[in-house]
């Protein structure tokens, strides 16, 4: 993305098997972890 600074995107390809429910819940517990990594740095 150009023209956004600081931007930091967090996607479900980090999953090594796709789970059979819905990936939705996964990948916001994803983005929250990897939220939280960010803010300790």
């Amino acid at each position: 993305m150009r023209g956004i600074g600081g931007l930091r995107i967090a996607d479900a390809s980090v999953m090594p098997s796709i789970p059979a429910a819905n990936t939705k819940a996964n990948v916001i517990a994803i983005a929250e972890r990897a939220a939280e990594l960010l803010r300790r740095t």
